[in-house]
């Protein structure tokens, strides 16, 4: 028995079993594993396109640098915008750390 998956041009036979239709179970069976097996990859490629590049977590790759003492100060690295009101940021106010990221982006 030979079934072929015309959209995806997989041919799958199987002569095995003594009985055409018991061969024709175990061949959509195995065909049906193969075009899991393609979908599977499709989303595992697609996941990883999406996710990116893996950046690790270490010393060097922080966005923002938090001093509270001796004094006061939030500085973002990417774009060396820095502001002494730590309080405010460390609450989520942090729409000018998200502006001077985007002007720094576009190049202004």
């Amino acid at each position: 028995m030979r079934l072929t998956h015309l959209p995806s041009g997989i041919v799958v036979s199987c002569q095995n079993e003594r009985s055409q239709t018991q061969n024709k179970e175990v061949a959509f069976k195995i065909l049906r594993g193969k075009l899991y097996d393609i979908e599977q990859q499709r989303i595992t490629d697609e996941q990883a396109r999406l996710k990116g590049q893996h950046v690790s977590a270490g010393w060097g790759n922080q966005i923002r640098s938090y001093v509270l003492h001796p004094y006061h100060m939030v500085k973002d690295l990417r774009t060396d915008y820095e502001t002494g009101n730590t309080t405010a940021v460390l609450d989520g106010h942090i729409q000018e750390f998200i502006e001077a990221y985007l002007q720094s982006t576009i190049g202004e």
